[in-house]
């Protein structure tokens, strides 16, 4: 059942509007609800392909479901239609505005009453991509303060690998924060690149998504298999920045290994046709991060490596 989330009038007689699928079958006062969030940054369209893949699955296959699963595919759905990042007319990034208000800009009131709609659940997946910059190996992201309580759940859903990140570095207006702050067990997941949609990451977290349900009771239908991810803090990790500026030109593999002083890519003047840097690792371990768009500067991040030696 579609059902509005937010709606507001706009210019030249268009309406704003946010909408969710809910998807629910033999649902009571004990069944269990989860949340499908994606859309937030207009340049993310993994979790929109997931989103769909989902809501096929559970209405064919509705016999073998219980419960309640609301998706949400475009929080940002002005983003979405322009191709723009952020909040078009704004110029504000969704992800900075949670909780929100009810009497506040566009962006705010939308905030607030998305916030409002998912308060309840048992367990929010937030799904987003990287921006046109980067790509991600599908991974959920944690703050230290809400790891205990949410890295029984991250373990469920097929990625390659969990970020443990410093308190120190967590923004109290984003949607997980908000959620997790009401009760509402939010994961984080990244994956991919900005404005294209990797088919093998989504599926692979669409079965991630079947497993959860299955372990929460909502799901018997065919059994998914759910990896066993890395699991590390952030400071097992680092980050390769270019020194020089120009094209970035990547020697290894995105997801690959590598060992310590292996080339991990050239920086090339295009205008001497000259070669400016040449990266390589500081360590030993996993590519999990690495440039996509090929134009660089000096301190641009071009990857992150999970170190191996310090692997939690």
């Amino acid at each position: 059942m579609i059902k509005p989330v937010y709606t507001a009038a706009l210019p030249v007689a268009e309406n704003f509007v946010i909408q969710k699928n809910r998807i629910e079958n033999n649902a009571g006062k004990k069944s269990k609800r989860v949340c499908i969030v994606t859309g937030t940054h207009g340049d993310e369209l993994e979790g929109q392909y997931v989103c769909a893949q989902l809501a096929k699955i559970l209405n064919e296959e509705k016999k073998n479901f219980t419960g309640t699963v609301d998706i949400y595919p475009a929080l940002n759905p002005l983003g979405i239609d322009s191709i723009t990042r952020g909040f078009p007319m704004f110029d504000l990034d969704m992800n900075r505005t949670f909780p929100g208000s009810p009497s506040g800009s566009l962006a705010e009131a939308a905030a607030f009453n998305i916030v409002n709609d998912i308060e309840g659940a048992d367990i929010c997946i937030d799904i987003h991509s990287s921006n046109i910059f980067l790509r991600e190996i599908p991974q959920v992201r944690l703050s230290e303060q809400t790891a205990d309580e949410l890295l029984p759940y991250a373990l469920m859903i097929n990625v390659d690998f969990v970020w443990i990140y410093s308190s120190s570095t967590v923004l109290e207006s984003t949607l997980a924060y908000a959620l997790n702050s009401r009760g509402v067990k939010t994961l984080v997941v990244e994956m991919g690149v900005g404005m294209r949609i990797t088919e093998d990451y989504c599926t692979q977290l669409l079965d991630g998504i079947l497993n959860l349900l299955t372990k929460l009771g909502m799901w018997s239908g065919k059994p998914t298999y759910a990896k066993t991810p890395i699991v590390s803090k952030d400071h097992h990790v680092s980050f390769v920045n270019s020194d020089a500026a120009g094209i970035f030109i990547p020697c290894i593999a995105h997801g690959g290994h590598v060992s310590e002083g292996d080339c991990i890519g050239l920086v090339i003047d295009p205008l001497t046709g000259t070669l400016a840097e040449t990266v390589l690792a500081p360590c030993e371990g996993l590519v999990f991060t690495l440039r996509e768009y090929p134009v660089v500067f000096g301190g641009s991040l071009l990857a992150r490596i999970l170190e191996y030696r310090n692997n939690a």
